[in-house]
């Protein structure tokens, strides 16, 4: 394996609207996989598009995955321009996953046109907690059967729209009380409770051919006793096999607390890859730098084997040249006649939605 292949293993926060120098240097230099933007990165979709522009040539072999977290309701991080979808569980009491679909083409068409490629969405979480605030509307419903559906209907629309999903948060982080990212949250259920409600919209999501997965900083008594499935080696193998999943396994940000009050960012890192996770992903670009020494130290030392990097790497090489094969740079002027004030307001009619 060539270490110069290890950065695709990462996803990184940026500063600010611009790329910084030193984020130009960091990104290229170790070919960096992914950028996740968030609000602070964005002003309109013209310096959206020319900041994913920037990013992308500092590429080496294949494109970055240009993430966001844009589910709709109160998790977006792009705002004005951009159509404002109502919560999702507002969208599953509306019961047509074909509305649904329409939403999240719509949603992938304004991220495409701008040069986002991967969205953190759809939540798989079954509401199931009414005391639940880190979920709560961020769900598609309190029922398994409605979840599983619009579930299916959002992959299939952003993947229409040319925008990657990403199905989350696995196993399931509906009946918690804690906030994963203030705390450590705990699921005590049995694998066939679990499997009655939390797993059922996963294996939904796999079936619908989801290009990610998103692994939950939760400690599920029935796969681990002590580790947050981020860093377990059992959640990523249960995972693996309960959904005969084959594509990529992200782990949610290793910067909230449910991680760094209990880890260094340098030993999660490791601990992350070597239970199974393909991307680790940061908010800030100090982290991502932190990690990614001390993972290539520890391939060094081999507390981390070669063999696994490579398993990571081809299995994300393979996904980007599924996807991103043929690459170019998104044109400025095109963006207008994809988000329009019109387009939005046809959406939200459908939706019963006045602007």
């Amino acid at each position: 394996m060539s270490i110069s292949e290890l950065g695709q293993l990462f996803t990184t926060g940026i500063s600010g609207l611009e790329l910084t120098d030193k984020e130009k240097e960091f990104i290229q230099k170790n070919n960096i996989g992914g950028v996740i933007l968030f609000s602070h990165n964005y002003k309109d979709p013209a310096q959206l598009a020319e900041l994913v522009n920037e990013i992308q040539t500092l590429r080496d072999e294949y494109p970055l995955f240009i993430s966001v977290d844009q589910e709709g309701g109160r998790v977006k991080r792009f705002k004005n321009n951009f159509t404002q979808f109502p919560s999702m569980y507002d969208i599953g009491k509306l019961s047509s996953p074909k509305l649904t679909f329409e939403v999240h083409k719509q949603m992938a068409d304004e991220l495409n046109v701008c040069g986002v490629n991967l969205n953190f969405s759809p939540c798989c979480d079954v509401w199931t907690n009414p005391n639940n605030k880190v979920i709560g509307d961020r769900s598609f419903g309190t029922k398994v059967e409605e979840v599983e559906k619009h579930v299916s209907a959002a992959i299939r629309g952003l993947h229409t729209g040319n925008v990657l999903a990403c199905a989350k948060h696995f196993p399931g982080h509906g009946n918690t009380l804690k906030d994963s990212h203030f705390d450590l949250p705990f699921v005590k259920k049995t694998i066939k409770e679990l499997e009655e409600v939390e797993l059922a919209p996963f294996v939904k999501a796999s079936k619908s051919r989801v290009e990610f997965i998103m692994m939950a900083h939760l400690v599920v008594d029935a796969i681990d006793t002590e580790l947050p499935c981020t860093l377990s080696k059992p959640a990523y193998d249960f995972l693996r096999s309960y959904l005969k999943y084959k594509n990529l396994i992200i782990t949610d940000d290793m910067e909230m607390k449910a991680i760094e009050d209990n880890y260094t960012c340098e030993k999660a890192a490791i601990m992350a890859l070597n239970a199974g996770a393909d991307i680790i992903l940061y908010r800030s670009l100090e982290s991502t730098e932190k990690a990614f020494k001390a993972v290539k130290e520890a391939i060094r030392l081999q507390e981390i084997k070669k063999e696994t990097i490579e398993d990571k790497t081809k299995r994300v090489k393979d996904c980007k040249k599924n996807h991103f094969a043929e690459y170019s740079p998104i044109y400025i002027p095109s963006i207008e006649k994809i988000i329009n004030k019109e387009k939005s307001q046809n959406i939200l009619d459908q939706l019963g939605i006045t602007e």
